[in-house]
């Protein structure tokens, strides 16, 4: 999608809707809230009226044509929020924040689709910080993300953006204990950003607290939230938030759940969709594949790190026990690679993470539990060990680089097993990928220290299960019956 046909709303249209009488609007026009799918860019007003719409002028626009960049300033933001923005890099803003912010500052409800790395946290964080320096108050704001670490970043650019007037922040997830939580709740904090469960376990037995005084609700990877089953828990916390309340709904994807959710807890919502399709990648990065013989998965693995040699990469695997074993194989061949998954403890997860985004590790074996929201700033590589499931997981994966308009590669190692499942994720993104050039003789050099280093990692994991629920070990705890459910603490850490 251009830029041109991004930012082509017409200056005296602030309110993102367009009005027959300044000739330089688009048409009114009559139509059914935008599909997603729907190739162009849409800011749609849902409701049962037939909604108005704005449709970006198309690409056959000059580029003489183009407004000029907007700034925070320009969008109605405060200036000590924008020497915040200053502060923190924020040059101009995204697309997202460009179409939403201005529609937030009036006292909207939000529907906001963006592909993944657009500042969709700063899209929803600097409207409700503007509001609560108009009027301060506790408990003001809480925002619902579907995993911890999604939870904890969140905190953390709230408490960057509003550095400057002060504002508290608590994190209420699973996995901690719930005492400091109360304690930090009991404080009054100004924004509450919690996982689903947690948040209600809270809300039932922590004396004192509620959430009755609520402005504003957020809630961020909707389609995720809904993924992970906590469509009942999200009901019951919904019934005891003030009706009278402003409501943001966030996502890279959307769904028929995330309809439903919508029409649940949002009233007369304004759409902002910033996609041209269903699944969307930003134009910096490069999309590549290898085709392969599955035997030869690590040989191939070792040979791509080896060439992107001192740059950040993360690895995805499918299961838990893949994801342990491939990082002791790759130390055991010098790189300098961390796991992080589901089975690890919360402080172990934040560590590793900690440990990636300070450089001192450069490579992050990881499950699915990474690839949403987590904004690591200069990944310069994804690989795709083994393909996700879905387009979905796909496109989120892909995701962790090429970020805030820096360019990435992501290449997907593709067996003769995973054709049907590759196939489909092209098809989602309307594009032939192009195949990544190797020589088989320069990769078959790898091949005997690769097979060393199975060994030594087949080894080291039959020891980790057999350590299994002992006290200090990398797996957590027995393995859970087949069938048995998973505690409602539970359900923010994603198992991957």
């Amino acid at each position: 999608m251009s830029s041109t046909k991004r930012r082509k709303i017409a200056d005296n249209v602030p309110s993102g809707l367009s009005t027959e009488k300044n000739g330089a609007g688009p048409k009114k026009r009559a139509s059914r809230l935008a599909s997603p799918e729907s190739s162009r860019e849409s800011i749609t007003l849902a409701g049962s009226e037939p909604p108005e719409s704005i449709t970006m002028a198309g690409s056959e626009l000059e580029a003489d044509d183009e407004e000029p960049t907007k700034s925070f300033k320009d969008l109605g933001i405060v200036d000590s929020l924008c020497d915040a923005c200053a502060a923190l890099g924020y040059k101009a803003p995204t697309p997202i924040q460009t179409e939403s912010i201005p529609l937030a500052l009036q006292g909207r409800d939000l529907i906001g689709l963006a592909e993944t790395g657009s500042g969709k946290t700063a899209a929803f964080a600097l409207p409700i910080l503007q509001a609560l320096l108009d009027k301060p108050q506790p408990l003001f704001g809480l925002v619902l993300a579907p995993t911890r670490e999604l939870a904890y970043q969140i905190s953390q650019a709230f408490e960057a953006l509003g550095s400057l007037i002060s504002v508290r922040c608590a994190v209420i997830v699973g996995g901690m204990d719930m005492v400091p939580q109360a304690i930090a709740l009991g404080k009054k904090p100004h924004v509450v950003v919690a996982t689903p469960g947690r948040l209600l376990d809270h809300l039932e037995n922590t004396k004192g607290f509620s959430l009755r005084s609520l402005k504003y609700l957020v809630m961020d990877e909707a389609d995720r939230l809904l993924d992970l089953d906590f469509g009942p828990i999200l009901d019951k916390i919904l019934k005891v938030l003030p009706r009278e309340r402003r409501t943001y709904l966030f996502s890279a994807t959307i769904s028929s759940k995330v309809e439903s959710l919508q029409r649940a807890s949002l009233k007369d919502p304004l759409r902002v969709s910033i996609s041209s399709n269903k699944y969307q990648t930003v134009s910096t990065l490069l999309q590549s594949y290898i085709f392969i013989p599955h035997p030869h998965k690590d040989t191939y693995l070792v040979y791509l790190l080896n060439e992107f040699a001192g740059q950040s990469a993360i690895v995805f695997t499918r299961t838990v026990n893949e994801t342990q074993r491939l990082a002791i194989l790759l130390r055991a061949l010098g790189f300098g690679a961390i796991p992080l998954h589901g089975q690890l403890s919360q402080s172990a997860r934040l560590g590793a993470l900690n440990k990636f985004r300070a450089g001192s590790r450069e490579i992050l074996v990881a499950t699915d539990v990474a690839s949403r929201g987590l904004d690591i700033p200069s990944v310069d590589v994804v690989l795709n060990y083994d393909l996700p499931p879905d387009s979905k997981t796909y496109i989120h994966r892909v995701g962790r680089t090429a970020r805030a308009g820096k360019s990435g590669h992501a290449i997907s190692i593709v067996t003769q097993y995973d054709l049907e499942i590759w196939l489909r994720i092209e098809a989602a993104l309307g594009k032939k990928q192009k195949e990544y050039e190797t020589e088989k003789e320069e990769v078959m050099v790898f091949k005997a220290r690769v097979e060393e280093a199975q060994r030594h990692s087949r080894n080291e994991m039959k020891n980790l299960h057999e350590d299994r629920g002992k006290r200090g070990s990398t797996f957590k705890g027995r393995r859970p019956e087949k069938g048995g459910k998973k505690g409602r603490d539970e359900m923010d850490r994603e198992e991957g």
